[in-house]
Order: structure tokens, then C-alpha cells, then sequence
């Protein structure tokens, strides 16, 4: 039986390899700033989101990108101008937003389990034409966000003081990459959970820059990597009957393992070709006196 011919598998189909782009297009620019974890972060705030939609009796999705867009400025303008360090400011972001969203759902009218373990780790096949709408928009434009404004990107996120002097608005660009991580980690939830949502981002990146150099080349080997686990995730969660998040965040980690292992392999195998070999020292002919 063919499983892709019911219009729910479509949809998950579509919405995990928009994600399977967007998610490795915004995580290159985290993992160079060493903030591989604020996906985790937002994503717990992004609960309080789905709590307060399920609350309003409104659209979680919807409500969760303006939650968690708004808490990711507040931890940015707390983090530039606050006297508290981004590693305390990502932990009041993890405790504040799990226990807003485990509070704002307990006292919804849809307080099932059920419900609230569709977005902690994902429920594709619940996706509805409306949330692959969202999904879909908001996606293409973490992508395009992320592709235009590359190169003034990696100059903040390389060195964000040289990036000041030089002119670019800094405060701004951060404000952008907090606003489309936000974006990113609400839309991911229905792919691979709020609590898988990091390994989408980050796991891809790590896996391209086993075998690449440039920003560039990594950035388009992780996104061919996360579309490809996301698809692959797809299909192989409706074979197996596993949750598609899981089974997609699995197999970027199988990626990572079979990408540093063959990378491993063929440079043990360059620098043995190119070690000079050892020469035999030539006889010593002792002369006749």
C-alpha cells in the first residue's frame, strides 16, 4: 500500500523538507557562534506559545512563532545590554518557557497528553492544510533571510566587533537571526518536536564540516543533508511505523557517523599517498689500500 497517496502524507511529506532546508540554512550561523543549544531553549518557550493557543482556542502555531519570537529579542536585548551572561539568560529561557507552557496547557480545555506530546516531539501526519501553510511561507522565508543576508551574517557571527567597525548594523542582524531561530524552532515542532528541534539545526552542519572548508560548501552539504534525513525520515517512519521526528533526527545522526568515519578513512588513506618512502642507504664500498 502506497502511503503517499493520502493527502496527510503529502503534507508531512512537504512540511518536513521545508524544514529539512530551512532548519541547517539558520543552524550554520548558530553553530559558528557556538549557540548550538538555543534551539532547545526557544523551544521551550515556544510550549508557552502552544499553550496559549490551545488556552485562546486559536491556532498553537501561530501562537508559538509570536511567543517564542518575542522571548528570543527579550534574551538578545537582555544578552547585549544586561548584566546577565547568555549562558544564565538561555537557562531562564529553558525553566520560564517549560514551565509557562506546562501551566498554560494544563489549564486548557485540550489538556490531553496526547496533544501536548504531538509538539514535544512531533506529529507530522496531524499536520492540517493551515499549518502546512505556515510552515511552507515561513520556512521559504528563514531561506531566503538566511541566503541573502549571508555574507553580513557570517561577519557578525565570525567576529562581531570587526563586524561593528565596519559599518553593519550588528544589533539588528542579531535581532534578525534571533527572530528567524524562533520562526525556525516553531515550524520544526511539528516535524521533529520542540525537544528534537536542535538536532535538526545543528546535526547536518556538524556532519558537512567533516568533509568541507568554506562557509559556503557547508552551508549547501548541510541543507542537502537535512533534506535528505528529512525526507528519508519521512518515508521510513511510515514503513516502520516510528514517530517521523525521531526516526529523522536518527538518521542525520547516522549521516554524521557514515560522513566522519569515510572522512577519516580517505584522509588516512591522502596522507599515507603522499608520504615520501623510506630509501634504502646505499652499500658502503670500502676502498682497497
Amino acid at each position: 500500500m502506497d502511503l503517499f497517496a493520502y493527502d496527510f502524507m503529502i503534507r508531512a511529506l512537504i512540511g518536513a523538507l521545508v524544514i529539512g532546508l530551512a532548519a541547517p540554512a539558520l543552524g550554520i550561523y548558530l553553530v559558528q557562534r557556538r549557540l548550538s543549544l538555543i534551539g532547545d531553549g526557544i523551544g521551550h518557550v515556544a510550549l508557552t506559545g502552544v499553550g496559549v493557543g490551545l488556552l485562546l482556542h486559536h491556532s498553537p502555531v501561530i501562537s508559538a512563532v509570536i511567543v517564542s519570537a518575542a522571548g528570543a529579542v527579550g534574551i538578545e536585548l537582555i544578552r547585549q545590554r544586561g548584566r546577565t551572561s547568555g549562558d544564565l539568560a538561555l537557562a531562564l529561557l529553558f525553566y520560564g518557557g517549560i514551565a509557562g507552557g506546562v501551566v498554560l496547557v494544563g489549564l486548557s480545555d485540550d489538556s490531553s497528553n496526547a496533544n501536548l506530546m504531538q509538539y514535544l516531539f512531533g506529529s507530522l501526519i496531524t499536520t492540517s492544510p493551515q499549518d502546512l501553510v505556515v510552515i511552507v511561507v515561513l520556512g521559504v522565508a528563514v531561506l531566503v533571510a538566511m541566503t541573502v543576508f549571508r555574507p553580513a551574517l557570517f561577519a557578525v557571527c565570525n567576529d562581531e566587533e570587526y563586524a561593528r567597525v565596519s559599518g553593519l548594523p550588528v544589533r539588528t542582524l542579531n535581532l534578525l537571526m534571533a527572530i528567524t531561530t524562533a520562526v525556525t524552532v516553531t515550524i520544526a515542532m511539528r516535524t521533529v518536536g520542540l525537544l528534537l528541534v536542535s538536532a535538526l539545526m545543528v546535526v547536518p552542519v556538524a556532519a558537512a564540516q567533516q568533509v568541507t572548508h568554506g562557509f559556503r560548501t557547508t552551508m549547501a552539504l548541510a541543507m542537502v543533508i537535512g533534506l535528505g534525513a528529512a525526507g528519508a525520515g519521512v518515508a521510513v517512519s511510515a514503513e516502520i511505523d516510528t514517530a517521523p521526528g525521531a526516526t529523522t533526527v536518527i538518521i542525520a545522526l547516522g549521516a554524521f557517523l557514515a560522513i566522519s568515519l569515510g572522512g577519516g578513512v580517505l584522509r588516512a588513506l591522502r596522507r599515507r599517498a603522499h608520504q615520501p618512502r623510506e630509501v634504502e642507504p646505499p652499500d658502503v664500498v670500502l676502498a682497497a689500500r
